[in-house]
């Protein structure tokens, strides 16, 4: 490593402060110094010996850095940043290590599941960078029934703002009554991919937790609880190997469970209300709190209402 020199912005990102696409946003806010003068250039480069770079008015040495990989189980309500302006839980508080480490990726406040968090900017950003096709799944569970159409409706994805929106593979894993559960499979995994696809085909999610990056899960991580994880461990179990390239026929995540025949009837779900049903929006994440809110006044109103009765 010695006389070599790297893009600002890789530099700060590889000492674990934030990820690269971050890190570009700082240099260009005037947040960062190189040898005490502010850079908001995103080509400067920086030797690795010699030059003093300082974010936020904080030094920072990537030749001082040991990196470090975890593997976190996120429960639902819990902010997937490193600090939060409305003062809501974040995912740096259930990992209290001495440590500085970001997430990789998003999940967002009501979602689930699987988050890597590291100090290496490099691998963060090889892992979002959709080039390497790493597979991410998903477990999702909407309200209602969903039959064959609306199957394919979210198989088939969507055209958005941002470009197409589609799935590699949708399938039902479980019928229930009135709910059914979902596996999703991207590749890429756009912002809020899955609710877009599944609110443009009219249905609405009750939950939704990502099992799988590649073939990591989160088999055997409870949620809130957090695994140490080697480099190597999880370059091989997300398909890249040691010098950044693809890792051909990769291993993939196969869940136990089998796919439900959505052309068979179930009994379960005869009389389940068809999945794109607009009773449903009510409980979707926009409004979601504002709808428990009025369920819990109308129990409690009723509740109150039974309570005179007796009292009579």
């Amino acid at each position: 490593m010695k006389n070599q020199s790297i893009r600002l912005q890789k530099y700060i990102a590889d000492c674990g402060v934030t990820s690269r696409r971050k890190a570009e946003e700082l240099i260009l806010k005037g947040k960062v110094k190189v040898n005490d003068r502010v850079v908001t250039e995103l080509g400067t480069k920086v030797a690795l010996e010699g030059d003093v770079v300082m974010v936020n008015g904080e030094i920072i040495d990537l030749l001082s850095v040991d990196h470090v990989y975890l593997a976190l189980n996120k429960p639902r309500s819990c902010v997937t940043t490193v600090h939060d302006p409305e003062g809501r839980k974040t995912v740096m508080d259930l990992v209290p290590i001495k440590k500085r480490v970001f997430p990789v990726g998003r999940l967002d406040y009501l979602s689930e599941g699987l988050l890597l968090l590291t100090n290496d900017g490099d691998l963060a950003n090889m892992i979002m960078h959709p080039s390497f096709e790493v597979t991410k799944v998903y477990e999702v569970k909407v309200f209602g029934r969903v039959n064959e159409m609306l199957l394919n409706k979210l198989k088939a994805g969507i055209v958005s703002h941002d470009g197409v929106l589609k799935p590699k593979s949708v399938r039902i894993l479980e019928q229930l009554p009135q709910k059914t559960w979902l596996e999703f499979r991207l590749n890429e995994g756009k912002n809020r991919e899955i609710r877009r696809i599944c609110e443009a085909a009219g249905v609405t999610i009750d939950k939704l937790r990502r099992v799988a990056i590649g073939n990591l899960s989160i088999d055997g991580i409870n949620p809130g609880q957090w695994e140490y994880i080697t480099k190597a461990d999880l370059l091989k179990k997300i398909g890249i190997n040691k010098d950044g390239s693809k890792r051909q026929n990769a291993e993939v995540y196969v869940s136990t469970k089998r796919s439900v025949d959505v052309k068979k009837g179930s009994k379960k779900q005869k009389n389940a209300t068809i999945a794109d049903s607009k009773d449903f929006t009510k409980f979707r994440k926009e409004i979601y709190f504002e709808t428990l809110d009025s369920i819990k006044k109308t129990k409690a109103i009723s509740a109150a209402k039974k309570q005179e009765k007796e009292n009579k």
